[in-house]
């Protein structure tokens, strides 16, 4: 009865895990090409693990720093030909502070920015954006996989580095 319970759950895991990629090879190679995608971050990792750690060991349920968990369904980086639209949290070390309640984490509509892309050593695409117009200097490297899968990496003039994780879509169309 417990191999089947193990079978069972095994299972279940590995149809979850691929249930998640958003795109197929043929999906992701296309809208990667014509710059036309949305990144959807599902975690952040912060740079400084050892702080975030030391902070959130102080909050009730004694949670534990390192990769956490994002709503999947509300932080992204759209990019389309002529923008580049950022809306995702921030933890780490901030060197300037925001001066109104609302402008905390990355925020930013860049329409002046650099936008290289090159295929990966293996497979995907390493690409790279510099915003130039935003109120911080961003640079953002996305590494895609094949199947839609990416990480950014995000740097910037005013925080420390941080790493989000998640996934590429197709950018909605605006009725």
């Amino acid at each position: 009865m417990n191999k089947l319970k193990t079978l069972c759950v095994n299972a279940l895991a590995i149809v979850s895990i691929t249930a998640f990629a958003q795109t197929d090879k043929a999906t992701t190679a296309k809208i990667v090409e014509a710059k036309t995608y949305t990144f959807v971050a599902r975690s952040a990792t912060p740079l400084n693990v050892q702080d975030i750690s030391a902070v959130m060991s102080r909050m009730p349920g004694n949670i534990q720093g390192g990769t956490i968990n994002l709503n999947e369904n509300y932080y992204e980086v759209k990019v389309t030909p002529d923008s580049v639209i950022a809306f995702l949290p921030y933890y780490g070390r901030s060197f300037t502070a925001p001066i109104g309640q609302n402008e905390g984490g990355v925020k930013f509509n860049s329409k002046k920015f650099e936008y290289k892309s090159t295929k990966g050593r293996k497979r995907g695409w390493d690409i790279l954006i510099e915003t130039k117009d935003a109120k911080e200097n961003f640079r953002l490297v996305l590494n895609i996989g094949d199947e839609g899968y990416a990480t950014v990496s995000l740097n910037s003039n005013a925080k420390q580095s941080i790493t989000y994780q998640g996934y590429l879509k197709e950018n909605e169309e605006r009725k």
